[in-house]
């Protein structure tokens, strides 16, 4: 009679389980300095948040307050809805709790928010957008959080946050975090793009792909057809050419983190472009355009105005949108190259 080996996990397997975000990021740093065991307890704060919001999305529809409008407007005159207001106070209330946030940034709010608790050793700022795509809130479709950290510089005893306007490389890290059939947490500390699920019996963030690449190109297409008469002609040509080649597809869910989330791993392009009467576009270059371009450039590859590399754009106000084209390299060069024949057309026809 033989005996049967009893069962054993690979260790391979055993120890990707035991990853969890917060070792992940000491890994990363390969270090235990003061500034890393700092990025560490942040990192940490910002998952605490989405645990918190992916708790309260999981209940949507068995909780007052959840679902519908708010009845106020933020500050670009948009109506805010009960989870946006939430998604911000829990972000609020997580940093009071860190001692290293001294303010956050939100595009739900007027101006920065300030913990003076927090001010004297704490010199970071979070950036963030609370919940992205809260329009599919009450349809029950993804939505998510957009996130950047970024050095506080100087004591900023105005408190208008003149710091706060530099590029997009001045961000020490940045992610977002997906509510979906699973919520993932996607982050990057300028060395590589690295994706974690939440294990809900376990309460932690567990590593589920390292080291993420874009491809160079990919079939998705993901864009808001319904603005197509509102977008000026060159835009409007990309879209034609993509209708009438093969292989391409189109995705567009109204998350721009649902979005972007597809082609970080199939490929492909995002755009947001402005319109003949807001060529500034929708989107918001602190809270999420950078943060995102942040991501894929170091997942291999790009994000741009059309014209100009996002995290080159130095804002002039803390609320500047600016649109965005993001994705694979041989994508976001392609929608580029129908941009630049547009303006060569409008040049000649100045000219003639």
């Amino acid at each position: 009679m033989t005996h049967a080996e009893p069962f054993s996990i690979p260790e391979r397997a055993l120890d990707r389980d035991c990853t969890t975000l917060s070792r992940h990021v000491l890994q990363q740093l390969q270090s235990f300095s003061a500034e890393a065991q700092d990025l560490s307890a942040l990192m940490n704060r910002i998952a605490l948040a989405g645990k918190l919001t992916a708790r309260r999305l999981s209940r949507a529809g068995l909780m007052e307050g959840v679902l519908g409008f708010a009845g106020t407007e933020n500050v670009q005159g948009e109506s805010v809805k009960k989870m946006d207001v939430y998604a911000n106070e829990v972000f609020i209330s997580v940093f009071k709790q860190s001692g290293l946030v001294c303010r956050l940034a939100s595009e739900e709010m007027e101006k920065p928010y300030y913990i003076p608790e927090n001010c004297p050793i704490g010199r970071y700022t979070l950036v963030y957008d609370p919940i992205d795509g809260s329009s599919n809130i009450d349809a029950n479709l993804n939505v998510g959080s957009i996130f950047a950290i970024r050095q506080q510089e100087g004591n900023d005893e105005s408190g208008e946050a003149l710091d706060l306007l530099q590029s997009g490389r001045k961000q020490l890290a940045a992610g977002y975090i997906l509510y979906g059939p699973s919520t993932v947490l996607v982050y990057s500390l300028g060395n590589g793009v690295h994706a974690f699920t939440l294990d809900p019996s376990l309460g932690e963030f567990i590593l589920w792909q390292e080291n993420i690449q874009v491809p160079k190109h990919g079939a998705v297409y993901s864009v808001n057809e319904g603005n197509f008469w509102q977008w000026d002609d060159s835009i409007r040509d990309y879209t034609r050419y993509v209708h009438r080649h093969e292989g391409y597809t189109g995705r567009y869910s109204g998350a721009l983190v649902g979005d972007f989330h597809r082609i970080l791993l199939q490929g492909g392009v995002f755009l947001y472009p402005g319109t003949v009467k807001k060529p500034e576009g929708k989107l918001r270059l602190l809270y999420e355009s950078a943060p995102l371009a942040y991501l894929i450039e170091q997942a291999g590859g790009r994000a741009s105005t059309g014209t100009q590399n996002i995290l080159d754009v130095v804002p002039k106000k803390l609320h500047q949108r600016t649109p965005l084209i993001i994705g694979s390299t041989e994508d976001v060069a392609l929608v580029e190259s129908f941009i630049q024949e547009g303006t060569r057309r409008e040049q000649d026809k100045v000219l003639t």
